[in-house]
């Protein structure tokens, strides 16, 4: 909410009542709420409508459900502006802000509930403007003194030309000077949690002043004093702060002051990853730590095995051998605070790298070439092993006694080469059979 509202500063009051969203006069279709502010507690509220006490229910907020005219009451410090809630055909909308010289302004023509709006024309002190609009809404940049007025558009909506009422636009001189910020503790960066303390001062102004706090972009007064109190600051609240004055006849503004919320590192990761795999022997491995949030500076330490083996953001492993096995893990750190007593650091998941020894081309080619080997000492066995049984039986055949009858039983061949070389008579052969017979 601290992101849409607006403060309404008039003159050098101290209770103000601000509006969501921040437009006036607000629209009750767009569900505005109203939020009091001023000295004493929230629970002393006292609200208002159209001059009547409206309730008093001890909160700062209230959400608007009829239209009229608003005002709330701090006690001690009065009622505040007043912002009027309408609900018409045409409304003719200005940023709900104290208007500075060379500010930039838009006014812009709004139908009910957004339906189709064309033909629209923009009206200063009663004169028609022309060229200085784009649609339906009206450019005022830079503002000027004389841009101070009345204005009202008119426009077809719902096939009927509407007038919107008027709206004044007052734009304040920049007489005060010398408006300054500071910041406890100095330099604007705070840690995340911690507090922050800014001070707005004026070297020249006379009478009493009004303050209002902003956060560049938000639209929304943070406070109505001198200092500006950021208790238990989130990373959402960095961005440029700056303070405006007011005497009641003139404005101020500082220079905007830079606020750095650092925040702690959180969610360190290692890639390439996951890394849960084998490398061999003589490859490279490079690793990159990061962390998805913290403020600089981040240190980054790498553990092997839990043990610091290197630092930064790299771990380059050349030319690994089986030692590099194990686990790593990527410590990130940094520290925050104005005296950096504050240290946070965030440990990456585990990643597992096994190193085996050789390449895999290596490990194929010796497995070829052990099972070949195998097989040629196979071969030779089993050749050297019917050598030697073909040299044993020719001997033992050698030393045997010849049996001319067992010769030609067993080896005809042999039996046909002898009968060739020493011719038988029959008679002979018979003989021979008769006698063994």
């Amino acid at each position: 909410m601290a992101g849409k509202v607006a403060l309404l500063l008039w003159g050098a009051q101290t209770t103000q009542l601000l509006v969501v969203p921040p437009w006036r006069p607000a629209l009750l279709w767009e569900r505005v709420t109203l939020i009091c502010q001023g000295l004493g507690t929230a629970g002393a509220t006292t609200w208002y409508k159209d001059g009547q006490r409206w309730w008093q229910q001890g909160r700062d907020h209230l959400i608007v459900t009829e239209g009229g005219t608003y005002t709330c009451d701090r006690p001690g410090t009065g009622h505040s502006p007043t912002v009027t809630v309408l609900h018409g055909w045409l409304v003719l909308q200005v940023p709900a802000r104290t208007l500075l010289e060379g500010d930039t302004v838009t006014l812009r023509c709004r139908s009910w509930q957004n339906k189709p709006l064309t033909d629209v024309y923009f009206y200063h002190d009663g004169k028609k403007l022309e060229g200085l609009h784009d649609g339906t809404e009206l450019s005022l940049s830079p503002l000027q003194l004389h841009h101070s007025g009345r204005y009202h558009c008119t426009g077809w909506v719902a096939s009927q030309r509407r007038d919107s009422e008027t709206v004044t636009v007052t734009v304040h001189r920049v007489l005060l000077s010398g408006v300054s910020l500071s910041a406890q503790p100095p330099g604007g960066q705070v840690a995340l949690g911690d507090s922050l303390v800014l001070s707005c001062m004026v070297a020249t102004g006379t009478g009493a002043l009004s303050f209002s706090w902003y956060r560049e972009g938000s639209g929304a007064p943070l406070g109505i004093s001198p200092r500006l109190e950021l208790h238990h600051i989130g990373d959402n609240d960095s961005g440029q702060y700056r303070c405006r004055v007011s005497d009641g006849d003139s404005m101020a503004e500082s220079d905007p002051m830079n606020v750095t919320v650092l925040v702690p590192v959180a969610n360190a990761t290692i890639t390439p990853g996951p890394l849960s795999h084998q490398v061999h022997a003589g490859d490279n491995v490079t690793l990159h730590c990061s962390v998805q949030v913290g403020s600089a500076p981040v240190t980054f330490t790498w553990l092997h095995n839990g043990q610091e083996v290197a630092q930064g953001p790299l771990l380059e492993l050349r030319d690994i051998d089986v030692g590099h096995s194990g686990t790593y893990q990527c410590m990130a750190t940094n520290q925050l605070g104005q005296d950096r007593h504050r240290v946070f650091r965030a440990l990456s998941p585990e990643v597992a790298l096994e190193v085996t020894p050789g390449s895999p081309w290596v490990t194929v080619a010796a497995g070829a070439g052990g099972a070949l080997l195998f097989l040629l000492l196979l071969v030779g066995v089993i050749v050297a092993w019917h050598q030697w049984h073909r040299v044993d039986t020719r001997k033992h055949q050698e030393r045997a006694p010849q049996d001319p009858l067992a010769l030609s039983v067993e080896d005809p061949q042999a039996t046909y080469m002898e009968l060739q070389r020493q011719p038988w008579e029959p008679s002979d052969i018979y003989d021979n059979l008769h006698q063994k017979l």
